[in-house]
């Protein structure tokens, strides 16, 4: 962070990747703002118990020049990134809230549970899984396997999951495939049932075939 003479708050955010002929990957430096930005609102949170202190909505990229050790600088507008995290971070359900909707009694103290008294306490809550929970979660394996047990078609993925509407199971899924439930009108019915069609007519000609 840098300090103006004039009370100014302005983050610098150092990274790895080259700058040449004066730009950068612009991914990268898509994925430096936003990260930028959430510097930005704490300071803007300090910075408000803070006598004449007042928070730049830019941010100083450094990264290195061509393909030297030589540091180059960039003002970067993160504006917009700070606006769509602060609205992401305000539909945020508060942790207090969290935990006011957990059973009395209920505690993750692995110091202090039984290995059975952490399983129930896990139990009680509810699971959100998807395969990605694999690479970033201890418990995936556990909400998985609830998961599977519910034949939820979150299984499948969140692509798969937001195509689907209205049908959560894997086994309103085949139904609606089989045309034995769901409204013919729903857009994600119709495509099951013509998929089926299309597997069923191509399975015949496989047949007739042979």
């Amino acid at each position: 962070m840098v300090v103006h003479p004039d009370g100014g708050w302005t983050v610098v955010e150092i990274k790895s990747f080259p700058m040449i002929d004066g730009s950068a990957d612009a991914a990268k430096v898509g994925a430096a703002a936003r990260q930028a930005a959430v510097y930005v609102l704490a300071l803007e949170r300090v910075a408000a118990r803070t006598e004449g202190a007042r928070v730049a909505q830019s941010v100083l990229l450094v990264c290195p020049k061509d393909f030297s050790n030589v540091p180059a600088a960039s003002v970067v507008d993160v504006r917009k990134q700070r606006s769509v995290t602060r609205r992401q971070l305000a539909r945020l359900t508060r942790i207090d809230e969290i935990a006011g909707a957990l059973p009395e009694g209920v505690s993750f103290d692995v110091t202090q549970r039984t290995a059975e008294e952490l399983t129930a306490a896990v139990e009680c809550v509810p699971h959100q899984y998807a395969p990605e929970c694999l690479a970033a979660c201890e418990l995936a394996f556990h909400c998985r396997s609830r998961a599977r047990e519910a034949g939820a078609v979150e299984t499948l993925g969140r692509s798969v999951r937001g195509e689907l509407g209205g049908l959560t199971t894997v086994g309103a899924v085949l139904a609606a495939a089989r045309g034995e439930e769901g409204d013919p009108e729903d857009p994600a019915v119709a495509a099951l049932r013509r998929a089926r069609a299309l597997r069923d007519e191509a399975l015949a000609g496989v047949a007739a075939c042979r």
